[in-house]
């Protein structure tokens, strides 16, 4: 018996809206990725990019657990003796709260060529509005799991 390999015109693309509203960061960073990498999916191959198209919303409420708002930093590096810059998480959720969900997600996803091209699938925004209404038209959101929330 063969293996079964997906071709890429046999790939159906979704689009699937998630309302970051009071979702806890690490948790929802986990279904966004497991929806870009295409793990819901009986097709899924690790080697093919059978991912749909993930829409956060409501990127700014957020909810870390603990003291991850002073605690946990983000660092980047200029190359320069000295030139290394941490950020907090609190900062980064008053400045620029879409990269807090970009970062966790990207950080997820494989470190490749194909993750990049995963990457690249999803759409993160601040407030309620986006401008994909026409692509996800009479898609409702996925499952919160079994929580009962």
């Amino acid at each position: 018996m063969k293996t079964y390999a997906p071709k890429l015109k046999e790939i159906e693309r979704k689009w699937h809206v998630i309302d970051a509203n009071g979702q806890t960061l690490g948790r929802l960073s986990v279904q966004v990725a497991r929806l870009l990498i295409g793990k819901h999916k009986a097709m899924f191959t690790n080697n093919t990019d059978t991912g749909d198209f993930v829409v956060v919303v409501n990127a700014a409420k957020i909810r870390v657990t603990g003291k991850k708002t002073t605690d946990k930093k983000y660092f980047r590096y200029s190359g320069y003796p000295g030139g290394i810059k941490s950020v907090s998480l609190g900062e980064m959720l008053e400045k620029h709260p879409t990269r807090v969900i970009e970062h966790a997600v990207k950080g997820m996803l494989p470190n490749s060529r194909l993750g990049r091209a995963m990457y690249k699938k999803l759409k993160v925004y601040a407030g309620n509005e986006h401008p994909h209404q026409a692509q996800v038209a009479g898609i409702k959101e996925p499952d919160k799991g079994s929580s009962g929330k």
